[in-house]
């Protein structure tokens, strides 16, 4: 008994650690929103079969789940491997979701993205937006970031609705 004991404390301090790991290394997890998320999908940026959207930082997979609602494949970029892997699992039978556990500062994007959307924070959401401008560069065709809850200092709204931000980024600089 006292070791079934040891073993659960272990997992529980396993799992504190990788949450409180995330918070220090990027955004904590907070669940989105699906019917904000339908809305910001139509009436922001309508998503469609051409698309690839990536998730940056996709939790447990909500954004992907919708955008894969409105035909785009989607990427989920998560650096908490237990909601890396329970994305995977949840997805496991739709070959239009991948998620990658990995930290999206240090990835390339697929040539074939066209959004990305980013629930980041104030510190974060303006290396977002250069991380995005040097993909953009590098596969040489616009990216439109979604972001929800921040703007981009410096960067021009292209359409905003409640809480979510359009931007259209090319060649290192948004777009009119």
């Amino acid at each position: 008994m006292q070791i079934a004991f040891y073993i659960f404390g272990g997992i529980v301090i396993l799992v504190a650690f990788l949450f409180l790991f995330t918070v220090f290394t990027g955004a904590p997890y907070v669940p989105s929103s699906p019917n904000e998320l339908e809305e910001a999908f139509t009436k922001l940026y309508k998503l469609s079969k051409k698309d690839l959207l990536i998730d940056l930082g996709s939790g447990d997979g909500v954004v992907l789940k919708v955008a894969n609602k409105h035909g785009a494949k989607a990427l989920g970029v998560e650096i908490n491997p237990l909601l890396a892997l329970f994305s995977r699992w949840r997805f496991r039978q739709n070959p239009q979701i991948k998620i990658a556990c990995k930290n999206f500062f240090k990835m390339d994007f697929p040539s074939e993205t066209t959004a990305v959307y980013a629930f980041g924070d104030s510190r974060d959401i303006k290396k977002i937006a250069k991380l995005i401008q040097k993909q953009a560069t590098k596969i040489g065709h616009p990216i439109y970031l979604i972001s929800n809850a921040f703007e981009v200092p410096g960067l021009k709204i292209q359409k905003q609705h409640r809480a979510h931000y359009l931007y259209k980024i090319t060649g290192g600089k948004d777009e009119d």
